[in-house]
C-alpha cells in the first residue's frame, strides 16, 4: 500500500499519514484524515444501535394510538432512520460511504409508559463497518420523533444513543453486555 502523506501548511514538508496498522483519523502531525480501507477485504457487516426517548405517559399514549397532530410519528421516524443510514458519510466528516444492503427499524415502549426505544440494524457487504450508520439512523429516528411530538411535549428527552452489537470485519463480533 502506498504511504499517504500530508503536506504541512507551515513548512511545505510531508509526513506519513497514520501509524501503519493502527487505525487513526489523525496523521503524524495531528491533522484529520480518512482511514485507508482499500486493502481490507469486503465482508458482511452488521450493526445494531438504540436510541431512547423519555416522554410523558400521555405522549406515549398518543404515540401508541397514532393521535399525534403531525401524523404517524413512528412511520415517519422509521423512514427518517432508513434515510439517515444511507446518508451517514454526508453527516459524519471522516466516515466512508458505505453501500448499505438493509436497514430495519423497530420501536419498543417500556412497560412504565415513559420511554420509547428505537432500535436499528444496518447491514452491508463492504470494507468498513456500519456502526456509524446504525448510530446515525437511531439518532435521526429519535430526533424525528422529538420533532413530531414537540407540539404536545417540549420536555421530551433523548436519553441515550448506544451501539448494541456489531459483526464482521477484522475485529469480529462484539455485543454489549446487558
Amino acid at each position: 500500500m502506498a504511504e499517504a502523506t500530508k503536506r504541512s501548511e507551515d513548512d511545505g514538508t510531508t509526513a506519513p499519514a497514520g501509524d501503519g496498522d493502527g487505525l487513526t483519523h489523525l496523521d503524524a502531525r495531528g491533522a484529520a484524515r480518512m482511514v485507508e480501507v482499500g486493502d481490507k477485504p469486503v465482508t458482511l457487516r452488521r450493526a445494531r444501535a438504540r436510541a431512547t426517548l423519555r416522554l410523558q405517559p400521555a405522549t406515549v399514549t398518543r404515540l401508541r394510538e397514532g393521535s399525534v397532530p403531525k401524523g404517524d410519528v413512528l412511520a415517519v421516524a422509521r423512514v427518517a432512520a432508513i434515510m439517515a443510514s444511507k446518508r451517514t458519510a454526508e453527516l459524519i466528516p471522516l466516515c466512508h460511504p458505505v453501500q448499505t444492503s438493509g436497514c430495519d427499524v423497530a420501536f419498543r415502549f417500556d412497560p412504565d409508559g415513559r420511554r420509547l426505544h428505537l432500535e436499528v440494524e444496518v447491514r452491508a457487504a463492504d470494507r468498513t463497518g456500519v456502526e456509524m450508520e446504525a448510530l446515525t439512523a437511531a439518532s435521526i429516528g429519535a430526533l424525528t420523533v422529538y420533532d413530531m411530538v414537540k407540539a404536545i411535549e417540549r420536555g421530551a428527552v433523548l436519553e441515550e444513543v448506544l451501539l448494541l452489537e456489531k459483526a464482521g470485519g477484522r475485529s469480529g463480533h462484539w455485543k454489549r453486555e446487558a
